[in-house]
């Protein structure tokens, strides 16, 4: 009889876990108490989203459950943090709690007793990898998609009940805390198209940071694909800097469109690389484009320094005008009127500059103008001819760069 008794326990672990799934275990999280009975359909914090409206998939439905005052998930700057992700909170540190108790804690295997498809792989090279954000926002209902930054990811995930990520030198949170979230999108080889998503509430601990996060961008299909008839990564298709989680498969305010067989997941194939995203610090923008933008910045700058070491001469006194008294025997030279310090990056040169690289600043590039000559001037003098055809020379250049920056801003916009 005695020994039926582990057989039994082993069946009863297997059935519980058979149908199960995976999520993010912690008392700081939302919907932490919530079982099978506690909405109209089966919304354990584990059930996977696929279909659903934005409330039902937004937070897993989650948000009036909230955890208690006080609890939140440390989230130690620059150092690394373990996460305990199962099928059943029961196989967690928190069995206490769980709906059916113990079901095999110490176990290091995210479902004890269940089989792999049970958290969605044929096996650890199927993995397809999870991650962590955070939001900068402790006001749960003014909480969005948006507001939510990847920080982390973890390319083995889900293969171990206790899975570590690795956190960035983030900045402190605001009073309050901040909102994190789990997010998970399994292989395609096993289980059927859905994303997982628990929320909890976070805080960012010891040797905080000071510098603030981008402004994130949607991640880019831009790794090998073989699957797919694309053998080679495109490195210049990823997104560089911070990145939005990827929100797929739901009724409403999806961010990535992907068909059925071609799911985005948390790894190299969307260009998040393993470990702590320590880019998330600079704005969202594609690879390729970064390099373009970063060219056309350098080629200004030295379009500038050019334009400044050209430019005339400030005029430093009113002394330096032309004295109206009669010339003495050996005549001065007429000294032209210099434009003032703050107009020295007026372009100088020809309108065939050949870099054609615009002025870097927004202001108008209006030329200086010359004081009107006394009406009882008869005729220009030798000196008054050049100095007009300087000052058209330079009204032209300006006006050529003016259409220059124009075109480039219109470029930066497609």
């Amino acid at each position: 009889m005695l020994s039926t008794v582990p057989v039994y326990l082993a069946l009863a672990t297997f059935a519980s876990l058979a149908s199960a799934h995976v999520a993010f275990w912690h008392k700081s999280m939302y919907g932490f108490n919530v079982t099978d009975k506690t909405f109209s359909y089966d919304n354990r914090p584990q059930v996977p989203l696929y279909g659903m409206t934005f409330d039902q998939w937004w937070l897993h439905g989650h948000k009036d459950y909230p955890p208690h005052d006080g609890d939140f998930f440390n989230l130690p700057a620059g150092g690394k943090v373990n996460s305990e992700l199962s099928c059943d909170k029961g196989a967690t540190s928190w069995y206490n709690s769980s709906q059916g108790g113990d079901v095999g804690y110490g176990s290091n295997s995210p479902c004890p007793g269940a089989p792999l498809s049970a958290f969605h792989t044929t096996g650890q090279s199927d993995v397809k990898g999870c991650a962590l954000a955070i939001a900068y926002q402790s006001d749960v209902n003014a909480l969005q998609p948006e507001d939510f930054t990847i920080f982390s990811v973890n390319q083995t995930c889900v293969w171990y009940l206790n899975t570590e990520f690795s956190v960035p030198k983030l900045p402190a949170c605001p009073e309050g805390g901040c909102h994190c979230a789990w997010f998970w999108i399994h292989s395609i080889d096993s289980g059927s198209e859905q994303m997982y998503m628990n929320a909890f509430k976070c805080k960012v601990t010891g040797d905080v940071g000071t510098q603030s996060l981008g402004k994130p961008a949607l991640a880019r299909r831009c790794g090998a694909d073989p699957n797919n008839g694309r053998p080679n990564a495109t490195p210049g298709n990823c997104t560089i800097g911070a990145k939005w989680p990827m929100y797929w498969y739901q009724k409403e305010r999806n961010n990535m469109f992907e068909g059925t067989y071609e799911a985005p997941y948390y790894n190299d194939l969307y260009g998040w690389h393993d470990g702590a995203q320590d880019d998330v610090f600079e704005n969202g923008v594609i690879s390729s484009l970064a390099g373009s933008v970063a060219s056309a910045t350098s080629a200004i700058g030295s379009h500038v320094s050019s334009i400044l070491s050209t430019a005339p001469t400030a005029h430093q006194s009113s002394s330096s005008h032309t004295s109206a008294a009669t010339p003495t025997s050996e005549p001065k030279p007429t000294t032209t009127h210099a434009p003032s310090t703050s107009e020295q990056a007026k372009p100088t040169t020809s309108a065939t500059h050949s870099s054609e690289q615009p002025h870097t600043s927004a202001t108008p590039l209006t030329p200086h103008v010359e004081p009107a000559t006394s009406a009882t001037s008869t005729a220009p003098s030798t000196t008054s001819t050049g100095k007009c055809k300087r000052k058209s020379k330079q009204r032209r250049a300006a006006e050529n760069a003016k259409r220059l920056y124009a075109r480039h801003l219109s470029g930066l916009h497609h």
